[in-house]
């Protein structure tokens, strides 16, 4: 294993967005550290599909819920790789089956729902800090989220938990410099979840001007750009959403 080469943690890494950008980071040349809360098996598969192409692929297991075992996450990279360049904060919590409005406000639903979306997001950014600013080239990038702008009456609890991920994003991008950047990528639709119709899922895409949804690719890409090549850009949020947010 190269010590030159670059290591890369994805959380939530091992389905959907998470694993396009593990593929994303393999392809460009980092090693990865995928980490997963229960899709073990999705995991170990990725570690391996990865190694294929000569870069390492370690699998970490951590629930996000426990700020202890975020910091577990990081030390064990630190304890495989000796080094740390990029954190991807990728995992999210988004619920579908259990309503998230005004008339069903449930503070323990709001409790997790910000604990993995934005607490868990900013203890890995606390316990990576000192180990991304070594080289004086680390980088953060949070997943963020179209909504955080506009919000959606029904999913309160994620939207609020997003735009707290978009001003920790900028907050960290002015603590953290120079050393280190911190990005915000926006996407629009790449993945429905689960359950979702198909005449909803045709009433978001007429909404979007670009006619189609969005990948997990693309999502990827922009990832990787802003993880190895976007060497002047913090702070910034950037929309991938085939330009919803204009609708």
């Amino acid at each position: 294993m190269s010590q030159d080469t670059k290591v890369a943690l994805v959380s939530g890494g091992a389905k959907r967005v998470g694993r396009a950008i593990v593929q994303e980071l393999a392809r460009k040349g980092f090693h990865v550290v995928i980490h997963y809360q229960t899709s073990h098996n999705e995991a170990e598969s990725l570690a391996g599909e990865i190694r294929t192409t000569g870069v390492e692929g370690l699998v970490v297991r951590g629930d996000l819920h426990n700020n202890d075992e975020c910091q577990g996450i990081i030390d064990s990279t630190l304890d495989h790789f000796g080094r740390l360049d990029v954190l991807i904060n990728n995992a999210a919590s988004f619920l579908t089956s259990t309503p998230d409005n005004i008339e069903a406000f449930d503070p323990v639903l709001w409790g997790d729902m910000l604990q993995v979306n934005l607490i868990a997001p900013m203890a890995l950014c606390y316990h990576a800090r000192r180990h991304l600013a070594v080289t004086g080239s680390g980088v953060i990038v949070n997943l963020c989220d179209i909504s955080a702008d506009r919000p959606w009456p029904n999913h309160l609890a994620y939207c609020c938990s997003k735009a707290g991920l978009v001003a920790l994003t900028k907050g960290l991008a002015r603590s953290l410099a120079p050393a280190i950047r911190v990005v915000g990528v926006s996407p629009g639709i790449a993945v429905f979840p689960d359950g979702y119709a198909e005449e909803t899922k045709q009433a978001l895409i007429d909404k979007v001007p670009m006619k189609r949804p969005g990948t997990p690719e693309d999502i990827a890409k922009l990832v990787a750009f802003v993880s190895e090549d976007a060497t002047y850009v913090t702070g910034e949020i950037i929309k991938v959403d085939g330009g919803r947010h204009l609708s």
